[in-house]
This record gives C-alpha cells, sequence and structure tokens, in this order.
C-alpha cells in the first residue's frame, strides 16, 4: 500500500502533525524527546535524527513533530515526509516499549482519585489536545495539587501554558474537587 501523508499545522507553531493511512501505533500514545529512546523503533528514531527535531509524538495514525524553531517548516517538512514514505512500510505498530507506563493507562491500576481525573480528562480535555497533535500526562496528585505534562504539539506551546491550563482547572474543579490546583510541566 503506497502511503499517505496529510501535513496539517498545529496551534503550537513548533510542532506539526503528520497523517498517515496506517496506524503508528497500535495502542495508546508515546512521545520521544531523543533517538536513544527509540532505538527499535526506526521511523521515530530517523525523525529524531533529523536537525532541531526535539520530539516525536505517536498517536493512532498521527506523528506529531517537535522542532526546536531554528528549521523552515518548508524543508523539515519534505524532509520528514521522505523520512515516514522510507519507513512506514516497514514499521511494526505494535512496538514493544520497555517503559510501559508511556502506553495506554490502566485504570484500573490507578488510585481512585487518579482514575477520576483521568476519566474527567480523558472525556474532556484529550480529545481537543489529540485533535491538535498532542496529549497530557498525569505526573502526580499530591495535597490537592495535580501536576501534568503536556505531549506533542502541546509540549511548549503559549496556548497549552495558558488557555488550555485553565480549561484543565476549571473542568476538574467543577467536576472533581473545587480546591484542586493543576500545575504543568515545563
Amino acid at each position: 500500500m503506497a502511503v499517505k501523508i496529510k501535513v496539517q499545522q498545529t496551534p503550537n507553531p513548533k510542532a506539526m502533525k503528520f497523517i498517515v493511512n496506517e496506524d503508528v501505533i497500535e495502542d495508546g500514545k508515546i512521545t520521544f524527546n531523543d533517538a536513544s529512546e527509540c532505538k527499535k523503533i526506526p521511523l521515530a528514531e530517523a525523525l529524531l535524527y533529523l536537525a532541531n527535531v526535539s520530539q516525536v509524538h505517536l498517536f493512532e495514525n498521527v506523528i506529531t513533530v517537535t522542532q526546536n524553531g531554528v528549521s523552515d517548516w518548508d524543508m523539515l517538512s519534505g524532509a520528514i515526509e521522505s523520512i515516514i514514505e522510507v519507513e512506514l512500510p516497514h514499521h511494526n505498530a505494535n512496538f514493544e516499549i520497555v517503559d510501559k507506563t508511556k502506553r495506554k493507562i490502566d485504570l484500573s491500576t490507578l488510585p481512585p482519585e487518579v482514575a477520576k481525573i483521568e476519566e474527567i480528562l480523558e472525556r474532556t480535555i484529550r480529545p481537543g489536545l489529540r485533535a491538535d497533535g498532542g496529549d497530557l500526562e498525569i505526573v502526580e496528585l499530591e495535597n490537592d495539587v495535580l501536576t501534568v505534562r503536556y505531549q506533542g504539539a502541546c509540549g511548549g506551546c503559549p496556548s497549552a501554558q495558558m488557555g488550555t491550563l485553565e480549561a484543565i482547572k476549571g473542568i476538574l474543579r467543577a467536576e472533581y474537587k473545587p480546591e484542586l490546583e493543576v500545575v504543568a510541566l515545563d
């Protein structure tokens, strides 16, 4: 099957979405920040070896590539598309991940409070983030302070740190706990 790629801008000027005609990850999502993290995943590894590429986020049939802001997207996008065209036909979407926390979250293994927050985020926030080529990870819940980390196009996006974080706070305070604080890691 011929590789088909649709390129879309994201709200983050440093990230682009590359939507392909087959899954790049079979279950869940994963973000790589360095080529050494994905040695057995040639598609992600090759993308991270490109000059100025700082992150690769895989979700379903979407590859979100983030750069450091130095490269021109027209040139970088062409190089990314070339790598996808070469690597995707040989790519295994069911690749093994050493850190199982990077895959899909099993709510039954989480503390009840975190599971409830995950359910709310999955229903209200994550669909919009994923549509923009990103996602969100819960890092910690301690003393009514929820720490999150943005992934994919949402990482380093000015609107994620401002408007999206406020929306997350509002929704979680309304549906979970009014005194909850939410902070995002850089």
